[in-house]
């Protein structure tokens, strides 16, 4: 989590995503490239056992000729850091797993992000500050799972091996919490996205003021320490300056794909439905 190191999971599943976790993220990018020209077929992966009455589907994934070019592409950048271990093409491979994580990880309400964020906040504190496993662990285990910023990059250029390193949940978990903040903004109905605006600024500011710390102690520091406060705090004080605290912490989206959901919606609906008859008969 930190530097030097109620929510559910949606979309793809989990054992698909490491694979494709670089492929699919950039695949809306890439589509600007593609002629309108490009002969773009449609594909399917279909596993299933047993046979007859007893077939099961075990993975049914629908893909395209962009995403095999995707694919291809990423293939070049996953042999690069299989070789050579180099910073780039890890950050590269950080930022797919980031993306994704936002994607699949969803938060319903904000109060739910609050108490997420607040737990987190504690426990990175606690594993930056308490001990040395985080950093131990971030500084020795070599695998894309956080980002690394150069710091000897003018002296060494792109064969620098003095690194900064930032967790890949330091992006991840603010991200879904701004996530949905955007969604609220959009459910405001507004045209405007000003508490996404405002929680990304808030996010670039906490991480600003984590490696302006970091640089005055010469310590590792707790990123969550710095992007907690401003994610939530910057938001909420708009909310309070505009008046719309009890709209936000009373937001609540559902999942649309929850059969529970699904079936108080068609309550709901039966429900509108008679009374409307009821009237017409009165």
């Amino acid at each position: 989590m930190g530097l030097g190191g109620g929510y559910e999971s949606r979309g793809r599943p989990w054992g698909l995503c490491l694979p494709t976790s670089f492929v699919f993220p950039s695949s809306p990018f890439m589509n600007k490239f593609f002629p309108a020209s490009f002969p773009n077929r449609q594909f399917q992966l279909l596993f299933t056992q047993g046979s007859g009455e007893n077939k099961e589907e075990i993975v049914n994934y629908e893909f395209d000729t962009k995403d095999l070019v995707c694919l291809g592409l990423s293939s070049i950048v996953g042999v690069w850091y299989l070789l050579r271990k180099h910073w780039i093409a890890n950050n590269l491979f950080g930022l797919a797993f980031s993306l994704n994580g936002v994607e699949l990880l969803h938060l319903n309400n904000v109060s739910t992000g609050c108490i997420l964020l607040g737990g987190l906040f504690i426990y990175d504190v606690f594993w930056v500050f308490g001990t040395n496993v985080m950093v131990t662990v971030a500084k020795s285990f070599e695998a894309p799972i956080k980002l690394v910023f150069p710091q000897d990059l003018l002296e060494k250029g792109l064969e620098a091996d003095n690194f900064a390193m930032l967790g890949l949940g330091d992006i991840v978990i603010p991200g879904i919490f701004i996530a949905l903040l955007l969604r609220f903004d959009i459910s405001l109905k507004k045209n405007t996205h000003t508490y996404f605006y405002t929680s990304f600024a808030a996010y670039i500011f906490g991480l600003g003021l984590t490696i302006f710390i970091m640089h005055i102690f010469k310590h590792a520091q707790p990123a969550l320490l710095y992007l907690v406060p401003a994610c939530i705090g910057f938001p909420v004080l708009v909310a309070l300056a505009k008046g719309e605290v009890t709209e936000m912490f009373s937001y609540e989206e559902s999942n649309p794909k929850d059969p529970a959901a699904v079936t108080e919606s068609k309550e709901a609906t039966e429900a509108s439905a008679s009374k409307g008859l009821e009237k017409k008969e009165k």
